[in-house]
C-alpha cells in the first residue's frame, strides 16, 4: 500500500527551521534500520523521528530518540516478535538514549489517532506488542509540521490527520487523566511520587509537561520542554520565575540551582503544577 501523500502541500510554513541531527542520533538510526531490515525486511517503509531531535530540544545524556515508524499493513505476530529481537538488541547496542515509538501504517496516519488501533510500541529498550500509547494527536502534529525524514517520503507531504480539536481534547484528557494523578501522588510527602519530586528531573518533568499541555491546549501547537518553560514564565508572571528557571536550568543541565533545599523546590513544583491544571481547565 503506498503512503499518503498530498502533492499540493509544499511548505506551507509548516517546517519553520532545518533540524540538524546529531550524530549519536544518525547512529542509532543506521543500527536500528539495519536490525530492522534484517529481522523484518520490507517492513519498515516509512521512519520519522519526532520528540525532542524534531523540536530542536534534544538532550544528552538523558533524552530520549522518538521515533514512528510507517509500513504498508500491521506488524504480524512473526514480525512483531522479531521487532521485538531487533530492539533487544539495539539496546544491548546502545543503552542510552533509548529508542521509542510506535509502528502504524500510513492509513493510520490520515486518520484520527484516537481511532488507531493498538499496535507495537518500542519503550525503554523493549517492544510492548499492542499498546495505544504513542497514537495521539501530539505525536501527529509534531510529525507533520516537524518531522525529521531518515526513510520514505517527505514529513511535509505525508497526509496526517492534524485537526486543532483532537489536540485541545488529547491536552485537557492529559491533565485530567495523568497531570491531575501525579501531583496528587506528588502531594504525599512520603509516597513515592512525593519523594522522587524530591529530585530535580521529576519536578522538571512535572513543571515542563503541564507547561506543554497548557500550551497546546491555549494554542493548538505542541512545543519542546524548553519552548515550554519559556511561554510558562510569559504566560504566568514573575511569581511562577524562580521554580520555572529552574526547571529550564535542570533540563539543559546549566548552572547552581536556584533553591536551598530539594523540600522547597518540590513545594513550588506542586504548586505550579495545580495552579497551571486550574488554569487550563478553566479555560476549557
Amino acid at each position: 500500500m503506498a503512503p499518503h501523500t498530498d502533492p499540493s502541500r509544499q511548505d506551507g510554513g509548516r517546517r519553520a527551521r532545518a533540524t540538524a541531527v546529531p550524530p549519536l542520533v544518525r547512529e542509532v538510526v543506521r543500527a536500528y534500520l539495519s536490525l530492522t531490515d534484517a529481522a523484518a525486511p520490507g517492513l519498515v517503509q516509512g521512519l520519522y523521528l519526532t520528540g525532542s531531535v524534531a523540536l530542536d530540544d534534544f538532550v544528552r545524556p538523558r533524552g530520549d530518540i522518538d521515533f514512528v515508524a510507517v509500513s504498508a499493513v500491521p506488524p504480524s505476530p512473526g514480525e512483531t516478535a522479531a521487532l521485538q529481537r531487533a530492539h533487544a538488541r539495539l539496546a544491548a547496542r546502545v543503552r542510552r538514549p533509548f529508542f521509542e515509538g510506535p509502528y502504524v501504517t500510513w492509513d493510520q496516519l490520515a486518520d484520527d489517532p484516537s481511532d488507531a488501533a493498538p499496535g507495537p510500541y518500542a519503550h525503554r529498550g523493549g517492544l510492548l506488542p499492542a499498546v495505544g500509547h504513542g497514537r495521539q494527536p501530539a505525536t501527529w502534529q509534531v510529525l507533520s509540521r516537524y518531522g525529521v525524514t531518515m526513510r520514505g517520503p517527505d514529513a511535509r507531504d505525508l497526509t496526517v490527520d492534524t485537526s486543532p480539536g483532537e489536540l485541545a481534547l488529547w491536552a485537557r484528557d492529559s491533565l485530567v487523566r495523568y497531570w491531575r494523578p501525579w501531583w496528587e501522588r506528588g502531594s504525599r510527602p512520603l509516597g513515592q511520587e512525593g519523594l522522587a519530586c524530591l529530585g530535580a528531573r521529576a519536578v522538571a518533568w512535572g513543571v515542563l509537561g503541564v507547561s506543554r499541555a497548557h500550551l497546546a491546549l491555549t494554542r493548538g501547537e505542541v512545543a519542546s520542554k524548553t519552548a515550554a518553560g519559556e511561554y510558562a514564565r510569559t504566560a504566568f508572571g514573575p511569581a511562577w520565575h524562580r521554580i520555572v528557571d529552574e526547571c529550564l536550568r535542570v533540563r539543559r543541565g546549566e548552572g547552581r540551582g536556584r533553591y536551598a533545599t530539594p523540600v522547597g523546590r518540590r513545594t513550588d513544583a506542586l504548586a505550579f503544577v495545580n495552579m497551571v491544571i486550574e488554569n487550563a481547565l478553566a479555560r476549557s
